[in-house]
């Protein structure tokens, strides 16, 4: 009690004074008054009050906030992240369709000239693919990632800048110049190997699709330079995050392919070789429109072009290669193989192999809207976004792909008598397009 009674200012021996309690009841009355203002006022509030008066106050915050935790797993719906990969990936998909559907009508046309000459189109396709994608999808990929991390480099240092000159990136120049390079050596490969090509594919010389075969692909090695270097252009837009351009190309070029295949393959009467000349000059097409856009931004043949980055696409590129061999080996043995048994299963083949690749190449789509969004959030270090992409990626991809393997299984059938109305034909198509409706999930 001492001890208390000296803190009031009193003597631990006598009683207190009223004068005494009257000063210790307006000391009690001004610090609870205190108290009150201080927390309608926090500006002028003291530690001490500050400590005791908001303590239970941060402790509900605490509750109701709590901090974000640095493993928490990305939220599953769409979002943000899936809303930017919709935006790249739609407008991609509708340009890699474009050319799949025009190699539709290219069966389409020849389907109905007769089996044979589908047949030969078929195995003069496959193995202009092997040669051309073996190259062409590497530089494609390489491009994207390249321009992407490079972009997304240059825009970091360039916040500041409202300088609106072309743009030096000598990621683009370089695949521009190794495009013109691989496409020049494609179109003579091409051109002079057809009979050896013939063979490998075990065409005999006998066989009604020989001559035919090897005169489509004589004349298709004609586009392969501008196939390439129309590649290295897209996958620079794609960098760039922009699908839309692209998209305008390829549909411009297609569409004139669709208007020249039946001038030149009936009215002019130049059969298959009409088809590929169409084909042809569709791709020059698409060539100039991407580099007359890319121009307006980009320095295309820069003078910073160095050799170290050459190797750079060369590298990443040679693993790349690895995966598309991979990919199209079973593809070309499996058009050997049909045609092997004649031209009937080689032009059923046919039919299944391009209806398959017209939708397959759809989830491509996805692919590239990763491919460019990745890039770019890993060279800027957001990881965290960067895993959250993988994770949209995944979600749409599962469901792209269970939607196109059902839409495929439903609407071949009725749709398959647009590609030719041989009986036999059809029936081979139909068996194989219903097994590799699975394959898409």
């Amino acid at each position: 009690m001492a001890a208390v009674a000296s803190s009031f200012g009193f003597s631990p021996i006598r009683s207190p004074s009223l004068f005494q309690l009257h000063n210790l009841s307006v000391n009690s009355n001004s610090s609870i008054r205190r108290t009150i203002a201080c927390k309608s006022s926090p500006r002028d509030e003291s530690p001490a009050v500050t400590a005791s008066s908001r303590r239970p106050e941060k402790q509900q915050n605490l509750v109701e906030s709590p901090k974000p935790d640095p493993d928490h797993k990305p939220d599953p719906g769409i979002g943000k992240i899936g809303m930017e990969i919709m935006s790249i990936a739609l407008p991609a998909a509708l340009a890699l369709a474009a050319d799949p559907i025009t190699s539709l009508v290219d069966t389409a046309f020849v389907g109905h000239i007769g089996s044979a000459e589908l047949a030969a189109v078929g195995v003069s396709v496959s193995v202009f693919n092997l040669v051309s994608k073996l190259f062409n999808v590497p530089l494609l990929n390489v491009t994207t990632s390249f321009v992407a991390e490079e972009q997304a480099i240059a825009a970091k240092d360039d916040n500041d800048s409202t300088e609106t000159s072309k743009k030096v990136l000598p990621s683009v120049s370089t695949s521009l110049v190794l495009a013109a390079g691989v496409g020049i050596a494609e179109a003579i490969a091409l051109s002079l190997g057809s009979d050896f090509l013939m063979d490998v594919m075990a065409i005999p010389f006998d066989s009604p699709m020989r001559i035919p075969a090897e005169q489509f692909l004589r004349l298709r090695a004609y586009g392969a330079p501008p196939i390439v270097v129309a590649l290295a252009a897209q996958g620079a837009f794609r960098g760039f995050k922009d699908t839309t351009t692209p998209l305008y190309a390829v549909v411009a070029g297609n569409v004139l392919n669709a208007v020249l295949d039946p001038i030149l393959i009936f009215v002019l009467g130049f059969g298959i070789s009409g088809a590929a000349a169409a084909t042809v000059i569709s791709e020059y097409l698409i060539a100039f429109i991407l580099l007359w856009k890319l121009n307006e931004n980009v320095v295309l043949l820069s003078p910073q072009i160095k050799v170290g980055r050459a190797n750079q696409y060369l590298k990443s590129g040679g693993l790349l290669i690895g995966r598309t061999v991979a990919l199209l080996v079973p593809f070309t043995l499996a058009t050997s193989l049909a045609a092997q048994n004649g031209p009937t299963q080689m032009a059923g083949h046919q039919i299944v192999l391009e209806v398959w690749l017209a939708v397959s190449l759809l989830t491509d789509a996805l692919a590239i809207a990763a491919q460019s969004l990745l890039a770019t959030t890993f060279s800027q270090g957001e990881y965290k976004q960067a895993r959250e992409v993988i994770f949209g990626v995944l979600q749409v991809g599962l469901a792209t792909g269970t939607g196109l393997a059902a839409v495929l299984f439903i609407t071949f059938e009725p749709f398959s008598s647009l590609f030719t109305t041989d009986s036999e034909v059809l029936k081979i198509a139909l068996s194989g397009t219903l097994v590799r409706s699975y394959l898409l999930i």
